[in-house]
């Protein structure tokens, strides 16, 4: 072959040879988030779509909406009823749900973390408790509900027992399958530099599992306060439980569906502030 057969290579040129290859944009990736603004746009469209939907299904007269007002109330009348809801007590029935809702949980918390640490350092205490909570998370609460009139009466204990019952239990697991999952190296390594037991317990495991165990806690408001309403059902002075009671039987559908929305925001304003303190505590913790 001639030398003058022969062609050199292409250099190549600047910054086409030393580029980085880009990650896949986040909607062509699995488990990418979005980004936050764009998050909020599309919980926010979502609903509005759902709003859309529910005046659509409503609107007009009794005779020509698509659902009868008497089941599904449009979403004018439901909002418009607010000032009728803060008429009968409204402020008053909030603040005695969410203390009930509190004290129950404070309670679950303060037991079930303690012993599902316990049980998730030590197989038998796990062995001695799990068939007591498997029967606790298997009962139907509603069940329970003459057992703790039996017990605690008809006052305040009585509803914060009821909360604790339905509560401590999940707590419970969560916080011995949160201690149970903290890997073997951490536990390993505290060993070789000497580390006792008792070290391990306070500065290894409990310290790795506490983000779960609040993750847990988030959980369990939302489910106490839907338990709270079987409570407060009987015998109530106080709360929203007993507004609902009261509006079914006074025909306050459009009320009823108000204290939906109400017992949600609660929900929702209980858990932005947890996990806001979560995220404050643990930054490392990037899925909170």
């Amino acid at each position: 072959m001639n030398k003058t057969d022969s062609k050199p290579e292409a250099a190549p040129s600047d910054g086409v040879a030393n580029e980085i290859p880009k990650p896949p944009p986040w909607y062509r990736t699995l488990r990418a988030d979005p980004p936050v603004q764009l998050r909020l746009a599309i919980a926010g469209g979502f609903l509005a779509f759902l709003l859309f939907l529910w005046w659509f299904v409503t609107r007009g007269s009794p005779t020509e909406a698509i659902i009868s007002p008497s089941k599904v109330p449009s979403p004018g009348a439901v909002f418009g009823s607010f000032g009728k809801l803060t008429d009968r007590g409204l402020s008053e029935a909030i603040v005695a749900t969410l203390t009930r809702v509190l004290e129950g949980v404070g309670l679950a918390a303060l037991v079930g973390i303690v012993l599902g640490v316990a049980a998730g350092s030590l197989r038998a205490v796990s062995a001695a408790l799990g068939p007591l909570v498997i029967f606790l998370r298997s009962i139907p609460m509603g069940a329970m509900l003459p057992l703790m009139l039996v017990l605690f009466s008809t006052g305040e204990k009585q509803k914060v027992m009821f909360i604790f019952f339905a509560v401590v239990p999940f707590v419970f697991s969560d916080t011995m399958k949160a201690v149970a999952s903290v890997p073997e190296r951490f536990v390993e390594t505290a060993k070789t530099l000497g580390a006792s037991n008792s070290q391990i317990l306070r500065k290894v495991l409990v310290p790795l599992a506490l983000p779960d165990i609040i993750t847990s806690l988030r959980f369990q408001f939302g489910l106490a306060l839907g338990y709270v309403m079987l409570a407060e059902a009987i015998d109530t002075p106080h709360g929203i439980g007993r507004m609902l009671g009261d509006g079914e039987r006074r025909g306050l559908i459009e009320n009823n569906y108000l204290l939906l929305f109400i017992i949600a925001l609660l929900a929702f304003a209980i858990d932005l502030i947890i996990r806001t303190i979560q995220r404050e505590v643990f930054p490392y913790r990037k899925d909170l």
